[in-house]
């Protein structure tokens, strides 16, 4: 805190207010005011909450504390909870404030998270001119418009090396002149995993339940849990069948069993390696079933044909996979590190900004 500046308490600035509206129970009205969510826009609806524009921060679930700036005659649903700025105070100088206050330390419960104005209301804000609040502003305005940029060219470079690993694997793919054949006439099994074990089953993998249950996600490569039993013993290819992952794959070399919603395809090793046949897969355009949720079956993975080479050019292109993909997680791993550096970046900026050393 500057000893220049003199302070009131956050909810001198700010009054707070609440919004009953649910997702599902608007989604038949229609007009031309805008709601939105902690995602953002949801859709417009024939009213509105507020005349002018204002504030939100998310105050149950995932992402609380996040605060947005929406525009005037709009409203927010119920998760999420109105700050409007009282009169001499700047909006863009609250969000900036509000974006330095660590909201963790004001959030209850375990289960789904939430945060209360009445205890985030007491946070000491700096009393300063509209004129000063506007200069801090443009200064900050200036800073994080060049921190943005350099985000948006890091997660551009990042975007452009999976590119070429894309352009890499579909250029092997059209020069081969190889035979193309169905993918259940290569595979000694294709099956689809079967229901939860009710009883044998941990979450944590301990001396009897060691084998690993994968399901149907992206997520931790769609560990659900830890049994005593495997359905799978050999080298292996999965894909997730249902939901917004579906297309995604994993190479299994473990024994595992495979539960809801997860294919498994068995290669037969004399004619395709595991490694390539997950290559070929995922270098695949796949077409899926179900417009609301979408998803893949057993005949529609049989039928899709791969150029099969012969085993030993099969290893050639695994190996200049696996080259070229670690350079690019070499480089992920870089870029994750600068975009995590420019958000300790702004953190810093924002904090001197309201210690006065701006």
């Amino acid at each position: 805190m500057s000893k220049k500046w003199e302070y009131c308490q956050l909810g001198d600035v700010i009054s707070n207010g609440s919004s009953n509206i649910s997702i599902n129970k608007i989604k038949d009205d229609f007009g031309d005011y805008p709601v939105f969510a902690a995602k953002g826009y949801v859709q417009n609806v024939s009213f509105y909450h507020q005349e002018e524009e204002y504030l939100a921060v998310i105050k149950d679930g995932a992402g609380i504390g996040r605060v947005t700036k929406h525009p005037a005659k709009s409203s927010i649903v119920a998760t999420m909870q109105y700050l409007l700025p009282k009169k001499g105070f700047d909006i863009n100088f609250i969000k900036y404030f509000l974006e330095s206050v660590d909201f963790e330390k004001y959030r209850k419960g375990s289960t789904i998270p939430h945060i209360y104005f009445k205890d985030y209301k007491s946070e000491r804000f700096p009393k300063l001119t509209l004129v000063e609040q506007q200069r801090i502003v443009s200064i900050l305005d200036k800073a994080f418009a060049a921190i943005v940029k350099v985000k948006v060219n890091t997660e551009q470079n990042l975007i452009n090396a999976l590119e070429v690993f894309e352009s890499y694997l579909q250029e092997v793919f059209e020069s081969g002149n190889w035979e193309r054949k169905a993918i259940e006439l290569i595979c000694d099994e294709i099956f689809a995993g079967g229901d939860a074990p009710k009883n044998n089953l941990s979450l944590k993998p301990d001396d009897k339940y060691k084998i690993p249950i994968y399901a149907n996600a992206v997520k931790d490569k769609g560990l659900y849990g830890y049994t005593d039993f495997a359905s799978v013993t050999k080298p292996c290819v999965t894909i997730s069948a249902r939901g917004s992952g579906t297309g995604h794959t994993e190479l299994r070399d473990e024994p595992f069993l495979p539960i809801v919603r997860l294919i498994v395809c068995v290669p037969n090793t004399d004619l395709i390696l595991a490694e390539f046949l997950k290559i070929a897969i995922d270098n695949l355009v796949i077409h899926r079933s179900g417009s609301a949720i979408p998803q893949l079956t057993i005949p529609m993975i049989k039928s899709y044909k791969i150029p099969v080479p012969s085993i030993i050019e099969q290893e050639h292109i695994i190996k200049n996979a696996e080259k070229l993909k670690e350079q690019i997680d070499n480089l992920d791993k870089i870029y994750q590190e600068k975009l995590a550096n420019l958000e300790e970046l702004k953190k810093s900026i924002l904090h001197k900004a309201f210690a006065g050393e701006l």
